[in-house]
């Protein structure tokens, strides 16, 4: 047995037999309602994709819809392709790749080895430069001090009690 079902003129939600609500407006025109709440919904003019219970609002934010989990299923797999790199070639990659393990991990690890030797050599500057410097500060006269200082007796900037700072 098939039942005569309508659509909701605001809601798109389906209205069995001995329900809903029929208005008709002044042009002649009819609408059939699910609910009163539907009805009063569309006399105040409220747009039925702005409230997320309708079947326009489900539609226009793409909810529930099976070509979704279809497309989903059905991706499509991207084959891995071998593509050179700027500054290498696609052969001396290749030959990269057919090295034995063994010769690859030494390779890194004497590069590793030139990487650690170069910041110790930094290090070393920068300590010897160092040692410098405190020298040469030590060297240069202490007594320069500026004239605010001079004037407060080495206290320029400190406000006593109850100064403003």
């Amino acid at each position: 047995m098939v039942v005569k079902t309508e659509l909701c003129s605001f809601s798109g939600l389906r209205i069995y037999p001995g329900h809903g609500i029929m208005y008709v407006r002044g042009d002649q025109k009819s609408f059939k309602f699910v609910s009163r709440k539907a009805k009063s919904l569309f006399t105040q003019r409220i747009n039925p994709r702005k409230l997320s219970w309708t079947v326009l609002y489900r539609r226009a934010t793409k909810k529930g819809t099976l070509e979704d989990a279809m497309k989903k299923k059905a991706r499509k797999v991207t084959k891995a392709t071998v593509k050179s790199v700027a500054g290498a070639s696609l052969d001396i990659i290749k030959a990269k790749r057919n090295q034995k393990p063994e010769v690859r991990a030494a390779a890194r690890e004497a590069a590793l080895r030139e990487v650690k030797e170069r910041t110790k050599a930094k290090q070393a500057a920068k300590k010897a430069e160092a040692k410098k410097a405190p020298a040469a500060a030590k060297a240069a006269p202490a007594a320069k001090q500026s004239k605010a200082m001079a004037k407060a007796g080495g206290k320029a900037g400190k406000a006593g009690p109850g100064g403003k700072r």
